[in-house]
């Protein structure tokens, strides 16, 4: 039977870090498109680049920029089962990796198995293109990885949903370390607020809302959570962002996870970027807990560096003085690590 480029090629669900999985149906045109876009962005030449592939293929992160550009350009994928920071140091080493693709926690771990034994000098020559997406990049961690590996990551933003890439670095430009780039080619983004109306100002916040040959055919069996979130072929995302004067994005976090303490707007990625500035934090997660006069209060869990001393106390205190009097986190935990979906994202709706 022929099908139309417009028929439904793939369902993925979603990864439910926020709540209930739902099923993207993305077309054929979706995924080639997207596949095409990636490359001309990426600079991919036929039979080049070499890709260690630990992103996990049912997500479309790994399935688009890795597998189906990667296939369309006779690129070699170097596949490891399940991420691990130490197995992967050792690939991108001895098989000569030019094309790294992953979530920021996935560089948080490479950053933090580069031992002894690993030559690093060797991974940065052969390093051509770092990529991350699926979450918000902390600052600190490009900075770390442009030290060691002498590549800049170019960072992507997208869903399930937008199969996925919706907008990545200028190619033609200097990356801006935070921002999640420009609309991609034939793809439109602008800000609105809740009731689909534009949001127009310069660094004004907005949730971020899509149209264009990217955009899912829908919810698979899901009409109503369909038509929550589609609109005259508009896709609201769920991400606030603020854009630029010169029409760079940078996402602030998920409209679900902002924290509404005492009246104020606090937005977890902000706290999570200032506290891994502190020289014993690894890596952070905020969240909102319920407090009986503010509403919610701000609560961290933090991982430490190997071998760092600081008490949960200290690290309230220096917060206080780092941030404005309602934003800083009341409560800190120190832990040794934090739950995570299959993709690498944090999951925070398992934290309390």
């Amino acid at each position: 039977m022929l099908r139309a480029e417009t028929d439904a090629a793939v369902i993925l669900y979603t990864s439910g870090t926020t709540g209930q999985a739902k099923g993207a149906e993305l077309s054929h045109s979706n995924l080639v498109m997207n596949a095409l876009t990636c490359n001309r962005l990426f600079g991919s030449q036929p039979a080049t680049d070499t890709h260690l592939l630990v992103l996990p293929l049912f997500h479309s992160f790994g399935s688009t920029v890795n597998m189906n550009a990667g296939f369309s350009v006779a690129a070699t994928l170097v596949l490891l089962p399940r991420f691990d920071a130490n197995a992967a140091v050792q690939l991108l080493q001895s098989e000569n990796v030019t094309f790294f693709a992953g979530v920021p926690t996935m560089y948080w771990g490479l950053l933090n198995a580069l031992g002894d034994d690993v030559d690093v000098e060797r991974i940065a020559a052969n390093m051509r293109v770092a990529v991350s997406g699926g979450s918000s990049l902390p600052v600190e961690i490009i900075k770390a990885v442009k030290e060691r590996f002498g590549v800049t990551i170019l960072e992507g933003y997208g869903l399930s949903e937008t199969s996925p890439v919706a907008t990545f670095s200028d190619p033609g430009g200097e990356p801006r370390p935070g921002s999640i780039g420009i609309p991609i080619w034939g793809v439109e983004v602008r800000l609105i607020d809740p009731e689909w109306n534009t949001v127009g100002g310069v660094d004004e916040i907005g949730e971020v809302a899509i149209r264009g040959h990217n955009i899912m055919n829908g919810y698979y069996n899901r009409p109503e959570a369909t038509a929550e979130v589609m609109r005259d072929g508009w896709f609201r995302t769920g991400d606030l962002a603020r854009r630029d004067k010169d029409g760079f994005y940078y996402i602030v976090d998920r409209a679900k996870d902002m924290i509404i303490r005492g009246g104020f707007n606090v937005y977890p990625r902000e706290i999570e970027e200032v506290l891994i500035t502190h020289e014993a934090v690894s890596l952070a997660a905020v969240i909102g807990v319920p407090h009986p006069s503010h509403g919610e209060e701000v609560k961290a869990f933090v991982i430490l560096h190997p071998g760092a001393t600081v008490t949960e106390d200290e690290l309230v205190a220096w917060g206080k003085e780092q941030m404005a009097s309602y934003k800083y986190p009341r409560v800190v935990k120190i832990v040794e690590s934090l739950p995570m979906t299959a993709t690498g994202k944090l999951l925070k709706r398992e934290l309390s």
